[in-house]
């Protein structure tokens, strides 16, 4: 077996991408947030948190390879670097960046052409869904909300799958802003400004609540309120930069996207 044997993924994406090329058997130990695949739960012990990990238990399985994302388990990958564990923090935060995270993991661990076989299919998916959203009557605009309180608006990756949907991010300014403080709403009024057609939720760890959002001071005069288009979509398939948003994120944006162009299209 070439490359690293011995793999602690600190978060869900790179599980799922090993059990999708068929190298599951490197992972020996999981985030305790991996839901997919749902048998990585059953097989693989569970470790890390997002922002804390059980260092002693992550060295006690002998890793010679720790995959982490983003700047935010920075301190994860210190401590794990300063025990002479190999780290390795991806940082994307694009649709594009997702596509070839799927690539440089294969090739990391010596499964190039699987890799390359699933991005292919992920870049097919894609693609077919763009030419379904360009058939569609209009464009909505898209209220997308990572949390609640304080409100943040959606990060890259899921702003490009929203237009790739069919729609339009109502706060595309926002979307470049890799970190979440800098996507905060100071003025939630401002969503009754942009006046979005469609709300979907994704609260990272906890329920979204569509009656609480439209319960807000001045919300109802917006036209998704108003006609009750106010959606969740579960965190996992949506928030994580991996395959899930690809495939299973991207179709729930694009049922919910059509539904609502079709809901707005102009009688014939």
């Amino acid at each position: 077996m070439a490359g690293p044997r011995r793999i602690v993924c600190l978060t869900e994406e790179p599980t799922e991408v090993l059990y999708a090329i068929g190298e599951q058997d490197r992972i020996v130990g999981i985030s305790g947030f991996t839901v997919r695949p749902p048998q990585a739960r059953r097989e693989k012990p569970k470790v890390s948190a997002f922002t804390s990990a059980k260092i002693d238990a992550i060295l006690a399985l002998e890793p010679d390879l720790a995959i982490g994302f983003s700047d935010i388990q920075a301190d994860i990958a210190q401590a794990l670097i300063r025990a002479g564990v190999e780290v390795w923090i991806s940082n994307h935060r694009s649709v594009e960046g997702i596509v070839d995270y799927i690539r440089r993991l294969g090739g990391l661990v010596g499964a190039a052409a699987a890799a390359e076989a699933l991005a292919a299919r992920a870049e097919a998916h894609i693609a077919q869904v763009r030419r379904a959203a360009a058939q569609l009557p209009r464009r909505p605009r898209v209220y997308f909300e990572e949390w609640d309180d304080p409100p943040i608006t959606g990060i890259r990756w899921v702003a490009e799958l929203i237009r790739i949907a069919g729609g339009e991010d109502v706060f595309p300014e926002r979307a470049e802003k890799s970190l979440a403080r800098d996507r905060i709403l100071a003025d939630p009024a401002e969503v009754i400004r942009r006046a979005p057609d469609l709300i979907i939720g994704s609260w990272c760890g906890k329920r979204f609540r569509p009656e609480q959002v439209a319960a807000r001071p001045g919300w109802d005069t917006i036209p998704a309120v108003r006609h009750g288009r106010v959606h969740e979509i579960k965190s996992p398939i949506i928030l994580q930069p991996g395959p899930a948003a690809l495939f299973d994120g991207l179709d729930a944006l694009h049922r919910l996207i059509a539904a609502a162009a079709d809901e707005g299209a102009p009688a014939a």
